[in-house]
């Protein structure tokens, strides 16, 4: 059967998977006891398993069924989660991580063989139940008479006899007995070339509900229906059929490999227990109707709790992300139009009534909310970067030989898709920065009296029209002698230069190419090629980053990102006689100035406005606009990045305006100033500044 059309869907949610099993063996490894974590690390290498095993990918297949069996013991009580397990267990979702990248790339896994992992894995599972094995035989009597009995059964197939029976189910079970219907489990298995799990699972359990009530489904009716099991589930089921009769009728079904059925029982002093309690109830007519009232039992109101989840999950779409592209597109043609008619209406204002002018306000409206609208659409929480971070800080934590933790906040913080696709990388490198350079080892933190587990933070948080990304660390800090004394070494920066810098000057040397401080050259860093291609990356994105550091306290770098690339609102003005677009985000104010305010310092011009003192930028002088007469008074626009300020002089003020960005290719080369250009509504092409690169 052709399964390749289902590529695409198996590759987005093998990887939800395996995020999902780094994120919860991290808390695992925290807290080996979380019954919680370890039944979600079943269920996604079950699922995983299921997928793969569909797919035809054999090696995935075999290493997530290993896993899957040893968290199958640790979640039936019979062994323990350990450190060396999971360590085994990061280098198997590497290894499958491997296998999903060349599927990707080229439709098969590889030629990479796991069969270490597999030996590890197998040889833990081993250890973990040769004491089970012992127990067992020791007392075979009593209670270890139903774990030998449980699990000759379980070998023939009847997975349901280990399941766990809740206390509202044994009553139901009670309840069934007592009205003479026999209670009967099931397993069923599901033919693995199968492609509709859910629906056929739904398709059996209607037939079943033909002969019967179902009371218990594992896994639950909801993940039945998303498909998240293998090729086999267990039911118990109450019924006037015996268990040969619901065989043969599940049979009856296609696509079904094979049903194991027997009767469910409880002890005799349970069964006494709860059918004392049943009478004691119905002889007060008081107590209030449990799920576990035979007359409620249907399939999923066991789980009352999720079924208003059941729609949510429904009504999300997966949407190619050319496909947004394109959308954007039209969204941008269309509010240039709109612009266009906007112009078009001021040129022709006395000859056109009161309505049409109520009409392009309209339009306005539409077009915007629109706009806004596709925005929503293509934005996506920046958690999906950062949720592989944690797992990267303790790999680099025993790697370093150092203590760390890594705290973050803000992860449902949106950015447009397009920024959330490249942002990874530099944030990457910035937190393997701070781990290596930043925090000292756990002897030194000691002995300066901190804590010694380090810690790294990353924090995210909208600021106006932009997302603000921190990294920060309470280590060592930036050392600035350190970085003067390199950089003359290089010769990078003179003697007579270096007594002139500040502190932040000297800090903004370590974003040049090939700068490092470090000594020695590591796997993780050390060959000064991270901080320059994390700004380089950053500014290519429209947004830029700064750093700040304390002595012995620690560094922090912070990114600005704009919230989109595509339509920004923007300042029109006229430089000399030719028009531009001054991103409004970076606007502060607008002031008129008098030509004599404005002050020379170290041959710069400077103006002191309300205490700060505010460089002057001429963008006429620096694009080469032909000069015009000198005049008393200066139009300025206070722009901002970060906690630096400077003043930009233009002639004239259009107006605020909705544009469009779109690229200039290779038309205007080497101009960091110049950011893109924009159409405006008469037709006329206006460049953009990006004016950070002059702050």
């Amino acid at each position: 059967m052709d399964v390749s059309q289902y590529l695409e869907i198996f590759i987005e949610e093998a990887k939800e998977h395996l995020q999902n099993l780094n994120e919860h063996i991290l808390v695992l490894e925290k807290d080996p006891e979380n019954i919680d974590t370890i039944n979600e690390i079943f269920r996604a290498a079950h699922s995983l398993k299921g997928m793969a095993g569909t797919m035809g990918y054999k090696k995935m297949q075999q290493l997530t069924h290993d896993m899957e069996n040893v968290f199958s013991e640790i979640r039936n009580g019979k062994m323990k989660a350990s450190s060396e397990l999971v360590d085994v267990v990061f280098k198997g979702l590497d290894a499958l991580e491997s296998y999903l990248a060349n599927i990707q790339t080229d439709g098969t896994e590889g030629d990479q063989d796991c069969e270490d992992i597999i030996n590890s894995l197998t040889k833990i599972l081993n250890e973990g139940l040769g004491i089970s094995v012992i127990d067992n035989e020791a007392g075979k009597t009593g209670s270890g008479d139903q774990t030998v009995k449980a699990a000759s059964q379980t070998d023939a197939g009847e997975k349901f006899r280990t399941l766990k029976i809740e206390e509202h189910e044994k009553k139901a079970i009670a309840k069934a007995i007592s009205l003479n219907l026999n209670v009967v489990g099931l397993t069923i298995y599901i033919q693995e070339y199968c492609v509709l799990k859910g629906a056929r699972a739904f398709m059996i359990n209607r037939t079943l509900e033909e002969h019967g009530e179902i009371i218990k489904l594992d896994p639950s009716a909801q993940d039945l229906e998303d498909e998240k099991y293998d090729f086999d589930y267990s039911a118990f089921v109450i019924t006037k059929k015996t268990p040969e009769e619901l065989k043969s009728y599940v049979m009856s079904v296609s696509e079904v490999k094979d049903v194991v059925a027997g009767y469910i029982q409880l002890s005799e002093s349970e069964l006494s227990n709860y059918l004392t309690a049943i009478k004691q109830e119905e002889m007060g007519e008081a107590a209030p109707k449990t799920a576990s009232d035979s007359s409620s039992l249907k399939v999923g109101s066991a789980a009352p709790a999720k079924q208003p989840v059941k729609p949510i999950a429904n009504r999300s779409v997966r949407v190619d992300i050319e496909k947004l592209d394109v959308l954007m597109n039209l969204v941008s043609e269309l509010i240039i139009a709109k612009n266009s008619l906007v112009s078009s209406s001021s040129s022709l204002h006395s000859q056109l009534d009161a309505g049409f002018y109520d009409q392009i306000e309209y339009l306005e409206r539409v077009t915007t909310n629109l706009h806004e609208s596709v925005m929503k659409v293509r934005m996506v929480p920046i958690e999906n970067v950062v949720n592989r971070f944690p797992r990267m800080i303790r790999d680099l934590s025993k790697s370093l030989n150092k203590q760390m933790e890594l705290y973050m906040t803000g992860e449902d913080t949106e950015l447009d898709r397009t920024v959330i696709d490249e942002i990874g990388d530099p944030l990457m490198h910035l937190l393997r920065n701070s781990a290596d350079h930043g925090l000292e080892s756990s002897e030194e933190r000691i002995r300066q009296g901190k804590n010694p587990v380090g810690a790294i933070y990353l924090d995210a948080y909208q600021d106006g029209n932009n997302v603000v990304i921190e990294v920060r660390d309470d280590g060592a800090g930036i050392n600035i002698d350190k970085i003067k004394k390199k950089a003359i070494e290089r010769g990078t920066i003179s003697e007579e230069q270096a007594s002139r810098m500040t502190d932040k000057d000297f800090i903004d040397l370590l974003f040049l190419p090939s700068f490092s401080t470090s000594e020695t050259v590591t796997d993780v860093s050390g060959r000064g090629v991270g901080l320059d291609v994390v700004k380089t990356k950053i500014e290519a994105l429209g947004g830029d980053i700064e750093a700040k550091a304390i002595m012995g306290k620690g560094s922090n770098f912070i990114i600005r990102l704009p919230l989109t690339l595509a339509i920004i609102q923007a300042l029109m003005v006229n430089i000399s006689t030719e028009k531009y677009a001054l991103p409004l985000g970076n606007i502060q104010t607008v002031e008129n100035i008098k030509t004599k305010e404005i002050k020379k310092v170290s041959g710069k011009e400077v103006l002191n406005l309300r205490g700060d003192v505010i460089p002057i930028v001429r963008l006429g002088e620096i694009l080469e606009c032909p000069k015009g007469e000198e005049t008393d008074e200066l139009l300025i626009v206070v722009m901002k990045k970060g906690e630096r300020y400077a003043g930009m002089v233009v002639d004239e003020l259009i107006g605020q305006q909705e544009i469009v960005i779109k690229s200039i290719g290779k038309y205007i080369k080497n101009h960091k100033i110049i950011s893109g250009a924009t159409i405006l509504g008469n037709g006329e092409v206006a460049l953009i500044l990006d004016v950070n690169s002059l702050i």
